[in-house]
């Protein structure tokens, strides 16, 4: 499996594909190529989800040789990142983060000891079978697994810089929500979800954070990498 959370930290210009939990292998293996993507994002925030369904699609996506980025119910349900994870994605999401309280929280329930305090255990785990080892296992997940905080709001956007703390991988835009926001703040110097992108990324230039976009659509692509996003995010 290709080493994600490092291209991000490089910069590196990525490709992902949102795809429902339920869709079958033969056509998650057909996709992958057509990006090409380089992981596919599964969703339970906006979406029917149950832990069985999840185990089995990233036992299948692992089969594949394709990460998986989950983005998890509700930010309130942060303190269940370990849980999560035992059950097979190689990385989370966080929805709606605006605090760096639960960025602190995140990354308590993302590591284990002694970056964290994520508890040991689970038989479903992305690559436990081959790192059965405590250590080293925790080793190499620390240098693996990818950490997300999604900002959907103006309030999140003005504290990008401060919720991009060491452990944190991505910054990734919910923009239908920031849209909401940003109509809650009329006359605000940030007049568009465009705008909103622009300072984020300045704020993290010097910082190995990457940023993602729900661009959705391929032709947009060329469009938020010349901004200066690296992470984009698309539909079938």
């Amino acid at each position: 499996m290709n080493n994600l959370k490092q291209r991000m930290r490089n910069g590196e210009d990525i490709l992902g594909l949102a795809v429902p939990m339920t869709i079958g292998r033969g056509d998650l293996e057909a996709l992958m190529p057509t990006g090409p993507y380089d992981f596919v994002s599964v969703d339970s925030q906006h979406a029917a989800y149950s832990e069985e369904r999840l185990v089995s699609f990233c036992d299948m996506a692992a089969g594949l040789d394709i990460p998986v980025q989950f983005r998890i119910k509700h930010t309130r349900h942060t303190y269940l990142v370990g849980n999560y994870l035992d059950l097979g994605p190689a990385g989370v999401e966080i929805p709606q983060v605006e605090t760096e309280r639960t960025v602190d929280e995140a990354i308590a329930n993302f590591y284990y000891p002694h970056d964290g305090l994520r508890s040991w255990g689970g038989g479903d785990r992305l690559g436990i079978a081959e790192r059965p080892d405590m250590r080293e296992y925790a080793d190499w997940w620390r240098e693996t697994g990818t950490l997300w905080m999604q900002i959907e709001s103006v309030e999140a956007v003005t504290k990008a810089r401060h919720l991009a703390k060491d452990g944190v991988d991505c910054l990734s835009f919910g923009p239908a929500d920031l849209t909401f926001s940003l109509e809650a703040h009329p006359g605000h110097p940030f007049e568009t979800v465009d705008d909103c992108v622009r300072h984020v990324v300045e704020q993290l230039r010097d910082s190995s954070v990457a940023v993602c976009f729900r661009n959705y659509d391929p032709a947009t692509r060329q469009e938020y990498r010349d901004m200066g996003v690296t992470v984009l995010l698309e539909r079938p």
